[in-house]
């Protein structure tokens, strides 16, 4: 089968043919129809975030079609849609018995310790897989599996409540799921802080107070719109330790920081003015959880969470489009999300 693989770090991927996966018994073979390209990827492409072996392939947003079943596998059927929890886990350990199975010591991630969703076949767990419902396209499928997963984890992880305010750091595939979730959940407002006034614009048709950073401190305009009081929950979902440190200064009286972009780099707090005079919590927030998918599923069916209007761009499964979507990634540039369709 055709893959697009990562090779070298640092390097661009590349387009390979290698064999279709082997399935054990609980497993589900899965012919992909959307695997989407997410920051994640970049930062594995880049070696900011190392994978576990050398070659692989990425892609960890993945929806599509059930083309086998192992023997022991009950819940699907040969044509069944399927969208693809990325966490292959035991099932049996403490963690994954309490619902926090992104820490069970065997985890392993698809697209960052086995083979993801970057080709025309995938082999997942049983229990990674889930039922995509009909309303949902396999492109939108793919990314609720990571941006809008994520997103949803951050906002509960952040303890949102109805009437409380919320700043979003980056108005990614992350963040516009992220505004229109808070919403959702009751938030008076939430503010979208970002540096592209394409994704500003877009934010602003969901709802959401555009925070135009890039010539003028966001934490200085959120304090103005919020008259001098801040908001009760940020989510930081760039990565970079400037917005980090953003995020925690914008906080109010009892306020939640929650971030989730990925950074090998430490950002500076002053932890009498900015944590401990106010109470406020800075809360990391790792992947999310296979029982929170459900829901997400939900909202997404009915179109209460909505990830059309252009938010998606399409691109073949091939190296050199591939590639050129990650370097838009590390660019920060217009495309929202870009997802491969085989």
């Amino acid at each position: 089968m055709n893959a697009i693989r990562l090779t070298k770090s640092g390097a661009p991927l590349e387009e390979q043919q290698i064999e279709t996966p082997p399935f054990n018994a609980g497993d589900v073979l899965i012919r992909v129809k959307a695997a989407g390209i997410c920051h994640s990827d970049a930062h594995y492409r880049a070696g900011v975030s190392p994978v576990a072996r050398l070659p692989l392939t990425l892609g960890h947003e993945v929806a599509g079609v059930v083309e086998k079943t192992g023997t022991d596998v009950r819940g699907f059927t040969i044509g069944d849609r399927v969208c693809v929890h990325y966490l292959a886990t035991c099932g049996r350990c403490v963690f994954c018995q309490a619902g926090t199975e992104q820490f069970c010591p065997t985890t392993q991630m698809i697209g960052k310790h086995r083979d993801g969703g970057y080709a025309e076949f995938i082999v997942v767990p049983e229990r990674s897989a889930f039922c995509l419902p009909d309303e949902i396209p396999f492109d939108q499928g793919a990314i609720l599996m990571c941006s809008s997963a994520t997103s949803l984890h951050a906002l509960n992880k952040a303890r949102l409540r109805p009437g409380e305010t919320v700043a979003v750091f980056g108005v990614g595939g992350l963040g516009i799921s992220a505004l229109q979730l808070a919403k959702h959940f009751g938030a008076a407002e939430v503010f979208a802080v970002d540096i592209n006034p394409h994704k500003l614009a877009l934010a602003e048709r969901f709802g959401a107070i555009p925070v135009n950073s890039l010539g003028r401190d966001p934490v200085e305009q959120i304090q103005e719109l919020t008259a001098g009081r801040g908001v009760d929950v940020a989510l930081e979902l760039i990565g970079l330790p400037l917005t980090m440190r953003q995020a925690v200064q914008s906080l109010a009286i009892l306020g939640r920081a929650a971030l989730v972009g990925l950074t090998r780099e430490s950002f500076s707090v002053a932890p009498y003015s900015e944590l401990i005079n106010k109470e406020a919590e800075i809360i990391g927030v790792s992947d999310h959880l296979a029982s929170e998918i459900p829901l997400l599923l939900d909202l997404a069916r009915t179109g209460t969470l909505d990830l059309s209007h252009g938010i998606i761009r399409t691109v073949p499964l091939e190296a050199g489009a591939v590639n050129g979507a990650l370097d838009g990634l590390e660019k920060f540039g217009d495309d929202v999300r870009a997802v491969i369709v085989p």
